[in-house]
């Protein structure tokens, strides 16, 4: 691993980077990926404008993100999390920008992140704008579909889960406490745009490296590989850690296809140690 990390390594010290992050950095936490495996994207995705407009698709949502987030909820933050956060403690990393929903770089002590689509942890009320932690509406949710998580299902990277229609039809969905208005979790669904204030945050993140680390990310989707164009356009270096293809194959100085706990645990043993 020492020889397959050097490469990245050399390309790195005495840069501060910034990191940005895909699903791919939680696998190994028991949470999939949507493109991983061989698998060509996310199956029956929930799509932003169908949520707003559409009582079946929000009562599908929170009838299978009921069952998912009773799973989603106990991952913990692996290898990879934790080495970020060595990183940015010993001064080598500026912060993660993150495509993931599951705060788990917050949990392992990322002190410095941007959370481009939102973090399932939170919702909000459309109506009135209230927020309302997720395990609280989880709360809700079960007392009014008792027995509810004996239902089985496929989590999903959202926190999302497969369940049949028949049942679904018969899930009852929870109104905001404060106005009786649609609940969302606060998450950018496909189809829906990063909000102005986090992508500034994230540019701001940005400005802050001179080189850029992208991790388990295949930057499938605009939001985040706008990022590596950028790093391109400013002549940047650019690195990648990824199990398989990635669409800034072509614009790296160097990718190692492996899995982001050994790749960032080793890079953070060898650059801490310089």
């Amino acid at each position: 691993m020492d020889d397959l990390v050097a490469p990245l390594c050399d390309m790195l010290v005495g840069r501060r980077f910034v990191a940005l992050t895909g699903a791919g950095c939680s696998t190994e936490s028991g949470i999939p990926d949507y493109r991983g495996g061989g698998r060509a994207g996310p199956r029956n995705p929930v799509q932003h404008d169908a949520f707003l407009r559409r009582p079946e698709v929000r009562q599908r949502y929170w009838a299978r993100a009921t069952v998912g987030w009773a799973r989603f909820r106990t991952a913990e933050p692996n290898a990879a999390h934790r080495a970020l956060a060595a990183l940015e403690a010993a001064g080598h990393l500026a912060g993660v920008i993150t495509q993931n929903v599951d705060r788990l770089h917050r949990r392992a002590g990322s002190r410095r992140v941007v959370e481009l689509h939102g973090a399932l942890a939170e919702v909000l009320c459309l109506g009135c704008g209230r927020g309302e932690d997720r395990d609280s509406v989880q709360t809700r949710l079960l007392a009014a579909n008792p027995g509810w998580l004996r239902t089985v299902g496929e989590v999903q990277p959202d926190g999302d889960s497969e369940l049949p229609a028949e049942a679904v039809a018969g899930f009852a969905v929870v109104a905001c406490v404060s106005c009786g208005g649609q609940l969302k979790p606060d998450v950018v669904f496909f189809g829906g745009n990063v909000p102005e204030r986090t992508l500034a945050a994230a540019w701001e993140l940005f400005d802050r490296g001179e080189a850029l680390l992208v991790v388990g990310s295949s930057l499938t989707v605009y939001s985040g590989f706008r990022f590596v164009r950028r790093a391109r356009e400013l002549e940047l270096p650019i690195g990648v850690v990824n199990i398989g293809p990635t669409r800034a194959d072509d614009l790296t100085q160097t990718k190692i296809s492996a899995p982001a706990s050994q790749v960032l645990s080793n890079l953070q043993r060898q650059l801490v140690g310089r």
